[in-house]
């Protein structure tokens, strides 16, 4: 079977890794005031020189900047767009003594606009360290956040009387100026990181949805038109990709079901050009979503779970893609582990070395199914 020459590659990954103590640290020295912003961003870029240069040790055709210059795979984001406002989530400790992030608020305050390159200079500095013949994608979380978390309760109805289609038509306008501002750097592969859709999964997350007066069977559909208003902006030759997510703080997860009660908005109706989807345990149900696939998209089957130290084996691997294949072709899926080390700047319950462990599993199954 033919390798892929363009993303998502046989072998991918979400993106994030975990944070190397001496970021943390410069990290913790700023918000003490110790050290400056610049200071601080020359920590990072050494920190991302180096996972770059792991990156392409291990074999990976796709590089990313780790996230190494976030906190959380959204916030950091979702700020900088004019209009929002984001309150830092806190953690709570649950009745059984684990930890949990608490949903962070994000609130549109005034009318959503592109006020500045957001992730552009970050791409710069990612694509100035990357080799030859390889790829650097860029993660953005979805938009969707802007609307699920806090339904209509959370969008400013002076700015806002009416959301559609206004609301929709502001944020995707956002989104466009960005994908064109990381395409005119030379960006062509970036991957929107989406909860929501997979939190419609699980019914606890539709009941919320209820509450809050929306409907989770017409949800998913209206974040298909929502999504394809921003592949309506997509520069030419940019692959635009989705990770869905059921939460990844410090190794939790926030939501659990099948893919079902979304699969047919999620992959016949939006316009992406590939889907990464969890499936590293029962939690994510079985491959019969995947019917409705149609031709010509990706969806890459992360079956290798980043919240674990322990290693799949690699016979098991090619059994669930064989499964997987029964409902999608083939040649038109590929293997990646289902979530990043680090969605947030807390990091996985995983060691450092368990990242090139799975990531070269990754790459081993995908050349022994894929060639």
């Amino acid at each position: 079977m033919a390798a892929r020459t363009t993303p998502p590659f046989r072998a991918d990954h979400v993106g994030s890794f975990l944070r190397p103590k001496y970021l943390l640290d410069a990290r913790e020295q700023k918000a003490r005031g110790e050290i400056t912003a610049g200071q601080l961003r020359a920590v990072e870029d050494k920190a991302i020189t180096e996972i770059v240069r792991f990156q392409q040790d291990v074999g990976l055709q796709s590089i990313t900047d780790g996230e190494f210059r976030r906190t959380y795979f959204h916030i950091d984001f979702l700020d900088q767009l004019g209009g929002v406002k984001t309150d830092i989530p806190v953690t709570i400790r649950k009745p059984d003594g684990t930890e949990e992030l608490a949903p962070p608020t994000m609130r549109v305050v005034d009318k959503v606009r592109h006020a500045k390159d957001i992730q552009r200079a970050d791409f710069e500095y990612l694509k100035s360290q990357i080799a030859p013949g390889m790829t650097a994608k860029v993660t953005i979380p979805s938009p969707t956040m802007l609307h699920f978390r806090g339904g209509r309760a959370g969008i400013s109805k002076e700015a806002y009387p009416e959301l559609d289609p206004a609301f929709y038509d502001d944020v995707a306008r956002a989104y466009g100026d960005e994908l064109r501002s990381l395409a005119d750097a030379g960006c062509t592969y970036v991957q929107m990181d989406d909860t929501n859709m997979a939190y419609l999964c699980d019914e606890r997350m539709r009941e919320a949805a209820r509450q809050r007066g929306d409907d989770p069977n017409e949800l998913p559909h209206r974040y298909a038109a929502f999504i394809n208003k921003v592949v309506a902006l997509k520069p030419a030759g940019m692959t635009l990709a989705m990770h869905l997510c059921r939460g990844n703080f410090r190794s939790t997860h926030a939501a659990a079901g099948n893919y079902e009660p979304v699969a047919e908005a999620l992959l016949k109706e939006m316009d992406l050009d590939a889907y990464f989807m969890e499936y590293d345990d029962i939690r994510s149900g079985d491959f019969r979503p995947l019917r409705y696939l149609p031709k010509g998209k990706i969806v890459v089957l992360g079956l290798v779970t980043t919240k674990f130290g322990q290693l799949e084996s690699k016979d098991d691997l090619k059994r669930r893609i064989d499964e997987a294949a029964r409902y999608a072709p083939l040649d038109q899926l590929c293997l990646s582990p289902q979530c990043g080390f680090s969605s947030t700047v807390h990091g996985n319950n995983i060691a450092m070395e368990d990242q090139r462990k799975k990531l070269r599993l990754v790459i081993e199954t995908a050349q022994e199914v894929w060639g």
